[in-house]
């Protein structure tokens, strides 16, 4: 059908740790189109292993930019050649994975505005950025940096009250502040740092998208009250930081018009708009449709909360970031390092491997467990930093043998779910009107 029949469609983009994806949906939010590129196993010349290259420190991890570059011209090829109709997409947006981060280098805004719709983007590109490598969220290389940092603002509470949380390893100012140590001229190079979501932006803009309040959240830099950068943190981290970075935008924002590239090479309509891209957690809270007082718990390797909350108490443990659906509340993340692997232990241990022993194990005991109680850390916990088994039972002693297996099996999964919702309200969330009464 000609363009005036094409039907109205969104794309909506994803580019995480291990894979690029894409999906398009009506105006039904109906999906119509779904695809993603695998980096290890489509663009096998980068020889990442998971997405990433874990360097000889183990502490060090990172992801060449190029990849997600060239992964995005793979996609559109492939959308291209299977006849999608980019000329009826409206709008898009999408996520990045939370904390990586990239450098452009000096002149690269030309480039990238002035792209030749011949060249698959990734060979325009191919000199733009100061570091060919960039950090991500698995890299923990920077604990000199987060200890000089929460010092220059006077402790790790006051920074968690000043950008949501304290210093961690894998936020990017930390990230930024190490590059800067160690390469002050690869510093001084470049021009503008991206998150990986204003990144993933910029390419769509063909200019440089400002980051937007809910990434900009993760990465000790933003005041979250203010939703401006805090000065006193920019200075702890790089000299002449802040036009660096850009201004800050709410992460709803419509940027402006597709780069012409895309009109030109893909057909796109040169009216598409791009709205901020955002990181994968908030991404996560908005696509859930969560609303005040929800929560929302991911049970994964590790344990995710996501929390909508209006008066947040920063805390040093967990995340306060800006809501991305609503800039004046804010959201909470909570990360529980033993999650289901714990639960997959004391199933093997307590019900012979079987999930339906476990459940039977769980309904013949009683709630409350008669006061036995137990935390299970096999690893260092990251709420609270703990590690190791500890038992107390209904006189609050602790107890050296194990519980009985349905004693043990309820004990673990009242107990993590106890501490999900104290380290919940210790952030500012309500668990019910009920409770505000009492």
């Amino acid at each position: 059908p000609g363009r005036a029949m094409a039907v109205p469609c969104y794309l909506g983009w994803d580019f995480s740790t291990q894979q690029l994806k894409v999906i398009a949906i009506d105006e039904q939010l109906r999906v119509i189109y779904e695809d993603n590129v695998n980096f290890d196993k489509d663009l096998p010349e980068f020889k990442t292993q998971g997405g990433v290259y874990i360097h000889s420190d183990r502490l060090t991890v990172t992801s060449p930019v190029l990849m997600w570059v060239k992964a995005l011209d793979l996609i559109l090829e492939k959308m291209k050649s299977l006849g999608f109709n980019f000329s009826q997409v409206r709008a898009l947006s999408g996520a990045g994975q939370q904390h990586g981060s990239v450098y452009w280098k000096k002149g690269s805004v030309q480039i990238l505005k002035n792209a030749s719709s011949k060249l698959p983007l990734h060979q325009s590109l191919k000199a733009c950025f100061s570091i060919s490598n960039s950090p991500i969220w698995m890299d923990s290389s920077t604990a000199s940096q987060c200890s000089a940092l929460e010092k220059a603002v006077g402790g790790a509470q006051h920074l968690a009250g000043i950008t949501g949380s304290r210093a961690y390893e894998r936020f990017t100012g930390n990230q930024i502040a190490k590059i800067y140590s160690q390469n002050p001229e690869v510093y001084m190079e470049t021009e503008r740092i991206s998150l990986v979501s204003s990144f993933a932006a910029s390419l769509f803009l063909g200019a440089y998208a400002p980051i937007d309040y809910s990434d900009g959240s993760g990465m000790n830099l933003l005041q979250i009250w203010e939703k401006v950068w805090s000065v006193s943190c920019l200075d702890a981290c790089a000299p002449g930081l802040e036009e660096k970075l850009g201004c800050p935008v709410p992460s709803h924002s419509v940027l402006g018009p597709i780069s012409p590239y895309y009109s030109q090479r893909y057909g796109f309509s040169p009216d598409c708009k791009i709205v901020a891209f955002t990181g994968d957690n908030p991404a996560s809270l908005a696509g859930m449709r969560l609303q005040e007082g929800d929560i929302a718990i991911s049970l994964g390797t590790s344990d995710t909360l996501f929390l909508w909350i209006q008066e947040p108490t920063p805390a040093l443990e967990g995340h306060i970031l800006c809501n991305p659906v609503d800039s004046q509340t804010y959201m909470a993340l909570l990360c529980f390092k033993n999650g289901s692997l714990m639960r997959e232990r004391i199933r093997d241990d307590c019900a012979s491997g079987s999930w339906d022993e476990f459940s039977k194990a769980l309904s013949s005991t009683v709630a409350g467990n008669n006061g036995n109680l137990g935390f299970y850390f096999d690893v260092m916990e990251i709420t609270p930093e703990a590690v190791g088994i500890h038992r107390f039972n209904g006189d609050n002693q602790k107890v050296v043998s194990d519980f009985p297996k349905e004693v043990e099996i309820r004990a673990l999964i009242e107990g993590q779910f106890m501490a999900k919702r104290i380290h919940a309200e210790k952030l500012g969330y309500k668990v019910s009107k009920y409770d505000e009464k009492r």
